[in-house]
C-alpha cells in the first residue's frame, strides 16, 4: 500500500511525545500539513523543521486552544495517555483518557472534523486489571459512539530509540548487579515506532479502515525477562535476572510508586497481570500491508556499549 500526498491537514493531539513526534515526520514525509497542539511551543521548535508543520499554543483542556487547533483540520489524532497518575484512585487516568477524549470529539463535531485516529493500547477494556487500561477502553467506547468516522489502533508496547521502556531497562543494567523483576513472565510483542508511525500513515490514507480496531504486535513474542537479557546483552551489560514472587514484586511497585517520576506503580503491575500480545484473529500491521520489524534487529542498531 503506498501513501499518496494528499493535500490535507491533520491535527496531531500528542505529538511532541515519542510516537507523536514520529507520527508527525511521517504524515509530512507523506505530503500531509501537521498541526500539533503544545502546551509550550519554545521547548518543541526543533519540530519546526518539518516544512509542513505547525505549532499550535494551548492546553487541550481548555476549549478555545483545543478548537483553535483543530479548526479548518480534516482528521484528528489522538496520541495522548499516560502510563501513571498523580494519585492512585484512578481519576488522572480517567481525566486524560476519558474526559479529554470527550473533549476533543465535541470539538471536532463542533469544528466539522469528521475523521478521528484514536491510539490506545493492546488489551485496553473497560473491566480491564488496572485503571490505564480500563480507562483506555472506556475512551475506545466514546469514539466509537461519537458519530465520527473513526479508526482505533492498539499497540502493544512500542520500542525505539527514544523510549522509556527498553531505554530504562538498559540504563538499570548499566547499573545494578542484579535486576529484581515484577512480573519476569509477562508476555509482550514489543512493536517498532516506526511501524506504528507507518500504521497512522496508511490509515489516514484509506478510508477503508474506518470503523476498525487494529492490534499492532511485532512478529515475536517475549517474556519481561527475555526482553530484558535481550537488552543487556545488545548492550554490554548482561546482568542475573530474579523474578519476584507476587508479594515482593507488589511490595517493589508499592515502593517505586512513591519515588519521582513513578517507575514502577501498582497500576503498571496490574497492566502485566495480562499478556500484552495481539489476538490471532485481530486486524493487525500486516492487514495494513507492513511487515512488521523485529526487536533484535532494531535495538542492534542503536543500543551498544557506552564508550
Amino acid at each position: 500500500m503506498r501513501i499518496q500526498p494528499q493535500g490535507r491537514s491533520v491535527c496531531l493531539l500528542g505529538g511532541t511525545g515519542f510516537i507523536g513526534r514520529h507520527v508527525a515526520a511521517r504524515l509530512v514525509a507523506r505530503g500531509q500539513e501537521v498541526v500539533i497542539l503544545t502546551r509550550a511551543r519554545h521547548r518543541h521548535r526543533d519540530l519546526l523543521v518539518l516544512p509542513t508543520l505547525r505549532l499550535s499554543e494551548g492546553d487541550p483542556f481548555d476549549s478555545e486552544a483545543l478548537m483553535s487547533a483543530i479548526a479548518g483540520t480534516d482528521t484528528v489524532i489522538n496520541l495522548i495517555g499516560i502510563v501513571n497518575e498523580k494519585g492512585r484512585n484512578g481519576s488522572g487516568f480517567h481525566r486524560v483518557h476519558v474526559d479529554l477524549a470527550e473533549r476533543i470529539l465535541a470539538a471536532c463535531r463542533t469544528a466539522g472534523v469528521n475523521r478521528f485516529i484514536q491510539i490506545s493500547a493492546l488489551k485496553a477494556r473497560t473491566d480491564g486489571p488496572s485503571h490505564y487500561l480500563r480507562t483506555k477502553g472506556e475512551a475506545e467506547k466514546r469514539v466509537q459512539q461519537s458519530g465520527l468516522a473513526w479508526t482505533i489502533l492498539r499497540p502493544s508496547v512500542v520500542f525505539g530509540p527514544e523510549d522509556d521502556f527498553i531505554n530504562r531497562f538498559a540504563r538499570l543494567l548499566r547499573w545494578l548487579p542484579v535486576l529484581p523483576l515484577a512480573r519476569a513472565n509477562a508476555r509482550l510483542a514489543p512493536v517498532y515506532v516506526g511501524d506504528v508511525a507507518e500504521a497512522v500513515a496508511r490509515v489516514l490514507e484509506s478510508r477503508g479502515t474506518n470503523e476498525q480496531t487494529y492490534q499492532l504486535c511485532g512478529p515475536k513474542v517475549f517474556s519481561l525477562r527475555e526482553i530484558v537479557q535481550l537488552v543487556g546483552t545488545l548492550a554490554g551489560t548482561p546482568r542475573p535476572v530474579l523474578p519476584l514472587p507476587p508479594s515482593l514484586a507488589r511490595l517493589q511497585a508499592r515502593v517505586m510508586e512513591l519515588l519521582p517520576g513513578k517507575p514502577f506503580s501498582m497500576d503498571n503491575f496490574h497492566s502485566l497481570a495480562i499478556h500484552n500480545i495481539c489476538d490471532s484473529d485481530a486486524l493487525g500491521l500486516k492487514a495494513l500491508g507492513i511487515r512488521s520489524s523485529r526487536l533484535e534487529t532494531v535495538l542492534g542498531r542503536y543500543l551498544g556499549p557506552s564508550d
